[in-house]
């Protein structure tokens, strides 16, 4: 019985990531009260429609599933869902309403996203809309160090963690190799975005089990430019879209934020922790813009990074500059850098297509496929953290396995 209760949330984590099997279906009924919109002006029932999107299926946050009048200013949508997120993660999720000729972007409630745990097969949810979120509390594994902010002159300072494998203090001679994480709020707890990439919780699970080298983890978060630190180019971003109501170039700050990482963050990391700091150990890694960063990083600091994960990448970037970048650039290192790639087929039309042209593009200039480059579709995935998570195993695998 012992062993089946310590063996339980492997044997649940396995069931969630395949595909096929039975679960049990989560209905989930939403009531949304838009009786303060409706006095202020901000919704008329006459033209405008309500609904909701998330991060799960059959809720996406490209499509809004719509709500229907119950009675004057309340509507009500129920929803069912026969997988639950990756990991027991709850369910991201805003009220969004839709009029006739507005911008793809408007008609979201304020503030971040609304979580929402799944702690039976049938629950109700009924709130205001623009009620504020309210977080559910962060769960964290193993040895994890918040260290302040590391002040640089190329980027803004951000906050920064340290995960530390099983056994590192018992070993005092043993050295690490090293993952840098990009959006490092998101990787260990669900705090900052509601979800999270539980790779505290998998390491903790692969290391223990032996499955992978115990390595050390370290978890940057994004500064107040996303876009800037995790582009290498800049991009025009035409006036529907950039919110300022005209056109501008954003991003291109990729260079700044690599020397923040190999001339400031590596060196006090390499410092006070006992790594193994030459490019084969130390690896870089990333979700969307973060993917983008990764790949541009071990192609053009090779010789910093030996392995990168490029996790949904946003290949779209600069009319596909990392296309470009992949077929024309030599890595900089002594070694071909080993490349983690991946996608989700519910990010986006032809999302896929895209990918597996970044994927043959990579092939072509000579990585090997499973050796040199690992790559894996979902085709129910999505562009969030709980859908990152259940691909953490692999990588880590992928990088680290025994």
């Amino acid at each position: 019985m012992t062993l089946l209760r310590a063996l339980f949330p492997c044997i649940a984590a396995l069931l969630f990531a395949l595909p096929g099997l039975a679960r049990a279906a989560h209905r989930v009924d939403f009531e949304i009260d838009l009786r303060a919109e409706q006095a202020a002006g901000r919704f008329d029932p006459t033209r405008d429609q309500v609904g909701l999107r998330g991060s799960a299926l059959p809720l996406s946050w490209g499509r809004t599933l719509l709500a229907k009048q119950a009675a004057p200013g309340l509507y009500r949508v129920s929803v069912v869902f026969e997988r639950v997120p990756f990991g027991g993660q709850a369910l991201q999720y805003k009220f969004k309403i839709d009029r006739p000729g507005a911008a793809p972007d408007d008609g979201w409630e304020q503030g971040r996203n609304h979580p929402l745990a799944f702690p039976s097969e049938l629950q109700s949810v009924s709130r205001l809309f623009n009620a504020p979120a309210v977080p559910l509390p962060p769960q964290r594994t193993g040895h994890i160090e918040r260290l302040p902010p590391l002040e640089s002159a190329h980027v803004s300072a951000r906050g920064l963690q340290v995960w530390l494998p099983p056994g590192y203090e018992k070993e005092p001679q043993r050295r690490y190799p090293v993952l840098y994480l990009h959006d490092g709020q998101n990787v260990f707890d669900a705090e900052a975005a509601g979800a999270e990439w539980q790779v505290d919780e998998t390491a903790q699970r692969l290391v223990l089990a032996a499955a992978i080298e115990p390595v050390i983890i370290v978890a940057v978060d994004n500064g107040p430019d996303r876009f800037a630190d995790y582009t290498p180019t800049e991009m025009l971003t035409p006036a529907a879209r950039s919110g300022t109501g005209r056109d501008e170039r954003r991003g291109g700050g990729g260079p700044r934020y690599a020397r923040y990482l190999i001339e400031d963050l590596k060196p006090w990391i390499d410092q006070h922790y006992r790594t193994r700091p030459e490019p084969a150990s130390t690896s870089v890694g990333g979700s969307s813009l973060g993917g983008l960063i990764s790949m541009w990083l071990v192609l053009h600091h090779a010789d910093t990074f030996g392995a990168g994960l490029v996790v949904s990448p946003s290949i779209w970037w600069d009319d596909m500059f990392l296309m470009r970048d992949v077929r024309s650039t030599a890595w900089a290192g002594p070694t071909r850098p080993r490349v983690w790639l991946d996608m989700g087929g519910q990010e986006g039309g032809g999302i896929l297509q895209v990918s597996r042209q970044l994927r043959d593009a990579l092939l072509a200039r000579g990585w090997l496929a499973d050796r040199t480059l690992g790559y894996m579709e979902q085709a129910e995935a999505g562009h969030d953290e709980a859908a990152w998570a259940s691909r953490v195993e692999a990588m880590l695998r992928f990088l680290y396995g025994r």
